[in-house]
């Protein structure tokens, strides 16, 4: 026992830090001496953008519970518990839209998203309530077991008397995004910081532009000595400093002149430096440029394939992710045999109007969709089965090439057939032939 309890100890604990940092990172620090927080992040437009379009798709997603039947087929298990606490509703104070993108939202921005679990006296699951990831740590006991350690605010640590509670894994629903280690996801934030810094530096300086009236700093001479040069600095100011005063004609008396020192914006690029990280945070979080307003490259005959692989290469990973935590966590050993959880992207799949009808189309001739399968999909009300909705139809001049063309008069050893005209012909030679023979013996 001992020896398996010494390799549980040397196993290393999971973490959530970059590699090679300085403490500096753990601050928010960046190369571009700019605040990078999860927060602080949030407030740039580019990464709001991304995130809530991340957040949103996933949680508008339909989620729904199935059971396999045993035909093969499945069905959706709106008599499972879970069913209502996924698809509606998973705790008295959020609806599931609110709580999908809640978690999505911790995901994105610190590469984690945790959900305590609560059950009732039979161990049933009952409410599912968002954990804060900056709050959560992940560790490993003596056992090299794993447990969660969640930090309480501090009215909560006065009222529930403990700064902290420990939570087993089986009572929390973790989601962990890209890591090195399996168990903890790292922060896209923290690993792009110096890319987000830099467009916050570049925002920052267009803000103190515009707010200096839009004209570079510079210095004022005068040929004489000024009593009191802070004066002279603040009434300049207040004239011609702020958007408002851009452009304003300035006179000088007694001999004084202005002289810029700066280099001009577009010297700096400074236009196109704001530019080029609105698609470095568009990359990090894999979205289309077009998706956050960048429509330089885009066009109506790509942009829709474009939207096709955002779901392929964007979402499906994240759906995956979801699903498989959900069905490891929340399902019991024996229900994983029988039930799983899906969201469904066929509706972001479907295209326009008229590729869904000809995708339609052939699907109903070649019978693997019904008119009601076709009409669930298009959200109408399904037609009766009298009136023949949930038929399955192949067109009827799709034939075995047997029973077509030149093969139709000739069997597999492709001599012809006994038609029924020849048969006949054939009857009336052979009663010829034996009226011939009694004839003869007569």
């Amino acid at each position: 026992m001992s020896i398996f309890s010494g390799l549980f100890k040397s196993m290393d604990k999971p973490e959530n830090r970059t590699p090679g940092s300085s403490y500096a990172f753990y601050l928010g620090g960046s190369s571009s001496g700019k605040l990078v927080t999860e927060r602080s992040a949030m407030q740039m437009t580019a990464v709001y953008a991304c995130v809530r379009i991340l957040s949103e798709a996933i949680a508008g997603l339909p989620l729904h519970m199935y059971r396999y039947k045993e035909d093969g087929g499945k069905e959706k298990a709106i008599d499972h518990p879970l069913y209502l606490l996924l698809h509606d509703e998973p705790n008295p104070e959020m609806s599931s839209f609110v709580f999908r993108e809640t978690l999505m939202t911790h995901l994105l921005l610190w590469g984690n998203a945790y959900a305590q679990i609560i059950r009732n006296g039979k161990g049933q699951i009952v409410a599912l309530y968002p954990l804060m990831p900056n709050k959560m740590t992940v560790n490993r006991d003596v056992n090299g077991q794993l447990y969660y350690q969640y930090q309480r605010s501090s009215d909560e640590a006065h009222t529930m008397k403990g700064d902290s509670v420990i939570l087993r894994p089986s009572d929390v629903l973790h989601i962990p995004g890209l890591g090195f280690d399996g168990l903890v996801g790292y922060s896209p934030i923290a690993m792009a910081k110096n890319a987000i810094g830099l467009a916050i530096a570049t925002e920052e300086y267009g803000s103190k532009f515009f707010a200096n009236g839009a004209a570079p700093s510079g210095v004022l001479e005068h040929p004489g000595t000024i009593k009191d040069p802070s004066k002279v600095r603040e009434s300049w100011q207040q004239t011609f400093g702020g958007s408002a005063n851009s452009n304003k004609i300035a006179v000088l008396e007694e001999g004084m002149k202005y002289t810029p020192i700066s280099i001009s914006p577009e010297q700096a690029q400074f236009l196109e430096t704001r530019k080029f990280q609105i698609n470095e945070i568009a990359r990090i979080f894999r979205v289309p440029p077009h998706m956050v307003g960048d429509l330089e490259k885009s066009s109506f005959s790509n942009i829709e394939q474009q939207s096709l692989e955002f779901v392929k290469y964007t979402l499906d990973p994240w759906v995956i992710r979801w699903e498989q935590s959900i069905q490891r966590t929340l399902l019991a050993p024996d229900e994983k045999k029988t039930y799983f959880v899906k969201f469904n992207v066929e509706g972001l799949l479907r295209g326009d109007y008229a590729s869904r009808m000809n995708g339609y189309a052939t699907a109903r001739q070649n019978g693997w969709m019904s008119a009601n399968d076709i009409r669930e999909l298009e959200n109408l009300d399904r037609i009766s089965t009298e009136d023949g909705g949930d038929l399955y139809l192949i067109n009827g001049n799709m034939l075995p090439l047997s029973q077509a063309g030149a093969f139709a008069d000739t069997d597999n050893n492709g001599k012809e057939d006994e038609s029924d005209e020849g048969q006949e012909v054939l009857e009336l030679e052979k009663s010829d032939g034996r009226r011939a023979v009694r004839r003869e013996s007569s």
